[in-house]
């Protein structure tokens, strides 16, 4: 009962940790949190995503395919709560709960150590890096609980084979939830059929040809569409592979070879040992090699996480600094374990795909959503740390008490110091501008949206649940007119997107512009700030009203002509 009751109060943390201000922290949806919640209200009114294709597999957005499960998951609470922060981040911090319970449930299977378990669960539910991504619309922490509970139902496998297929089941899913997974998954496969291949040829045919089938099932139709383009296209834009720095790179190494053997001038050929030494291929592994070791490095880890504010705390690592000390102590534990060889192997070797789909791409080295994968078997490391130092009264409650500062400074900088950073990061402000423009919109003709900051086509869409069906038949960004002083511009009814080229810019923008006509700036159009000083607002333009970020630095300003 007592162990039942610490597990609930886990739970209960994990949810309140996922849950709380979820409305107001972070900050404002950004922009892909925008594009699912759209899809999905697009889904819900038509059947279509908002490029008009009917229940895709793979969501066109405006610049990419995306991975459809977690658009999918989203379609009921965009249903109940509409295009909000509850709409778009509930099913993550869903699953990021429920991750929490399918941890314990697998390290219990695997390790029949219930304190083991438990010490997992809490640190998933403490976890920065667990808490960040459930707390806004990333699909990971879905790939996340799909992967728990497939590695789950494969130990409960070994004891009853009935379970492999539903095993499969929730692996095959995880391709469709986050685009990593679709290199992770075939390599976890083929590693559990190596290690357990002995086991495997003896189960029962029937649960042989349903989990086959299951895997074919859910496998085909994204093969299909991973090799007409929908689902490879992302990684075309972030793959190693087509940066286009590598060619410049290799020219200049070669270059710098002549020039130490004393050659120089225009049209140099390259020696044989150049082209072997210095090419696309070498620097390819370069790169990769760099950034599977910068995922394991402390850096990354424990000290500074990835510099991107969406994606982790500034100044803040990825675990807790204690972390590092006991991943250290859990390491030596786990491996003199009584554990099976072969499940301390297959852990292992898990840990060390994991990095594998990141270091591929670029800037993979230190991009927590690639990496998440690595969250779990590095949690279950830790927990044999932390269950080694409960024996030893004195050091176990010292490290507790380390934990709780830690946990205490990485919480007052989420929610005290993290908003005003991360602030234009999460996009802040579109959504309050967009509603000035609803309450003013019926008396004007015309609207035109800057796009000096962010492209702006999904923040209007979004926010201003603009009717799917209207959206898909005259989509904006293919609809194009020519608007005086802005050039070709795309548009949508009477609502324009574009930015005064002419010279003088938005200080033009009385001599474009009519009575009837609101104008959307985005506050770094005009300098200065006209919040505090609206008298210097430019000649010729009534301020109708402005936006400001959490900070109280301007965004945006609705202008028209006075």
């Amino acid at each position: 009962m007592k162990h039942k009751t610490v597990f609930l109060l886990v739970v209960l943390l994990a949810s309140i940790l996922r849950l709380y201000k979820l409305d107001r922290v972070p900050v404002s949806m950004f922009g892909d949190e925008l594009d699912v919640g759209y899809h999905a209200y697009s889904i819900l009114k038509t059947g279509r995503d908002y490029q008009g294709n009917f229940m895709p597999l793979h969501f066109h957005s405006l610049a990419e395919w995306r991975t459809p499960l977690y658009l999918y998951s989203t379609v009921p609470t965009v249903a109940i709560f509409g295009i909000s922060p509850y709409g778009v981040r509930l099913p993550a911090a869903f699953f990021g709960i429920a991750g929490v319970i399918a941890v314990y449930l697998l390290v219990k299977k695997v390790t029949k150590t219930k304190r083991l378990a438990m010490f997992a669960a809490f640190l998933l539910t403490v976890s920065p890096w667990h808490i960040q991504y459930s707390r806004a619309a990333f699909e990971v922490t879905e790939m996340l609980f799909f992967l728990l509970m497939a590695l789950l139902f494969y130990f409960k496998a070994r004891e009853k084979s009935k379970y492999l297929w539903v095993a499969v089941f929730f692996a095959m899913l995880m391709p469709w939830v986050y685009s990593t997974s679709k290199l992770y998954v075939p390599l976890v496969l083929l590693t559990a059929i190596f290690i357990w291949r002995k086991w495997l040829a003896l189960i029962p045919l029937k649960h042989k040809i349903l989990a086959v089938g299951t895997g074919l099932v859910l496998g085909l139709p994204l093969i299909v569409v991973t090799l007409t383009g929908e689902g490879s296209q992302r990684f075309g834009y972030v793959s190693v592979f087509s940066d286009p720095t590598v060619v410049p790179e290799v020219g200049v190494d070669r270059w710098e070879d002549a020039k130490s053997r004393g050659e120089t001038g225009e049209g140099l050929s390259p020696a044989i040992a150049d082209r072997l030494i210095h090419n696309k291929y070498t620097v390819w592994l370069k790169v990769i090699t760099n950034n599977y070791l910068q995922s394991f490095s402390t850096d990354f880890l424990f000290m500074n996480g990835d510099p991107n504010p969406r994606h982790s705390i500034d100044g803040i690592g990825e675990f807790y600094r204690i972390d590092s000390i006991m991943l250290l102590v859990g390491i030596i534990v786990f491996l003199k374990s009584k554990l099976e060889i072969k499940v301390k192997t297959f852990l292992v070797i898990l840990l060390l795909l994991s990095p594998i789909s990141a270091a591929i791409t670029r800037d993979g080295g230190n991009h927590a959503t690639r990496l998440i994968l690595m969250l779990p078997f590095i949690v279950l490391l830790v927990s044999y740390g932390l269950n080694w130092l409960r024996k030893h009264k004195t050091a176990f409650v010292m490290c507790c008490l380390l934990y709780v500062v830690n946990f205490i400074f990485y919480q007052h900088n989420y929610w005290v110091h993290n908003p005003y950073q991360s602030e234009r990061w999460w996009h802040a402000g579109w959504g309050e501008a967009i509603q000035l423009i609803k309450q003013d919109e019926k008396n004007y003709d015309k609207v035109i949206i800057s796009m000096a900051g962010e492209p702006a086509w999904i923040f209007f869409a979004a926010y201003m649940e603009y009717p799917p069906e209207a959206w898909q038949e005259n989509f904006p960004i293919d609809n194009k007119t020519s608007l005086r002083g802005f050039g070709d511009v795309s548009h949508i009814a009477k609502y324009y997107f574009g930015t005064a080229n002419v010279e003088g810019g938005i200080y033009s923008l009385p001599s474009l512009i009519d009575g009837k006509t609101l104008y959307l700036a985005n506050a770094k159009e005009v300098g200065g700030n006209l919040i505090r000083e609206p008298d210097k607002t430019p000649i010729g333009l009534k301020l109708i009203d402005s936006v400001a970020f959490p900070s109280g630095e301007p965004a945006f300003y609705l202008f028209t002509k006075s």
